[in-house]
C-alpha cells in the first residue's frame, strides 16, 4: 500500500532524498507515512513534508514551524493529547484523527510539482479509502484542497479557494484553511486562532452526525 524507502515514482524527489541522504544520513530521509489510526473521523491533509520537519523526524508535521503551529492547534482543540517535541520523541497522541500529506517525499523548496502530485496520488486514495469511518477532511492550503477533490474523483468547482471554505461532497464534509506555514503565521494570515477555529468547526460536523 505504501511506497518503500528508495520510491523512484518521482525522479526529482528521489534525487533530492538522496542527496538529503548524503548531507544528513541520520535523518529519515524516506516517505513520511500517515499519523494516526485509520478508524479515525477526521483526516487533515497536508501538502508535503519538509525538508526539516518529517523528512528529518519520520512523523508527519513534526520538527518545523507548521508542524508546531498544527499540533498546537489539535492540543487546544482537543484532538491531540500529550505534548510535542521537535524531534517527535514525545507522548503526543491523536484522538479520532489521522494526519497526511499530498506528497510523501519533501520536495525541494516545499513545492512539489504538478506531476509529482498526480505521482503521489494513489497513496492519498488509498489513505482515504482505508478509513471507513472517515467524516470530515481539513485540507491546509489550497494544493492539498486541488488534491483532494482530484483523490475523490471530484471537479475543482465543487469547492472554492481560500480559509474557512467548506463543502458537503461524497458524503463528507471539507474545510478548507490557510497552510500554517512558518510566513502565514509569521505574517498574521493565519493566526493560531483561526486554525484553532477550524478543528473547533470540524468537530461540529462529528457532533451533527452523532
Amino acid at each position: 500500500m505504501w511506497p518503500d524507502r528508495d520510491c523512484g515514482l518521482c525522479p526529482r524527489l528521489a534525487a533530492y532524498r538522496l542527496a538529503n541522504r548524503q548531507d544528513q544520513p541520520l535523518w529519515h530521509n524516506a516517505p513520511a507515512l500517515p499519523f494516526g489510526r485509520d478508524d479515525a473521523r477526521l483526516l487533515i491533509v497536508g501538502l508535503a513534508p519538509g525538508r526539516t520537519g518529517a523528512n528529518r523526524t519520520g512523523r508527519v508535521f513534526t520538527g518545523d514551524a507548521s508542524g508546531r503551529a498544527l499540533f498546537d492547534a489539535l492540543l487546544d482543540t482537543g484532538w491531540a493529547t500529550g505534548q510535542y517535541s521537535d524531534d517527535g520523541r514525545d507522548d503526543l497522541r491523536l484522538n479520532g484523527c489521522r494526519i497526511s500529506n499530498a506528497v510523501l517525499c519533501a520536495p525541494p523548496g516545499n513545492r512539489p510539482l504538478s506531476d509529482e502530485q498526480t505521482a503521489c496520488r494513489p497513496y492519498l486514495k488509498a489513505t482515504i479509502a482505508a478509513m471507513r469511518q472517515l467524516e470530515v477532511i481539513v485540507t491546509l492550503g489550497d494544493v492539498a484542497r486541488h488534491n483532494v477533490l482530484k483523490a475523490l474523483g471530484l471537479s475543482q468547482g465543487v469547492m472554492a479557494p481560500g480559509h474557512g471554505s467548506e463543502a458537503f461532497v461524497a458524503g463528507l464534509t471539507l474545510i478548507n484553511t490557510y497552510h500554517c506555514s512558518r510566513l502565514n503565521m509569521n505574517t498574521g494570515r493565519l493566526t493560531p486562532r483561526m486554525l484553532s477555529d477550524i478543528f473547533i468547526r470540524a468537530r461540529t460536523f462529528l457532533k451533527a452526525t452523532g
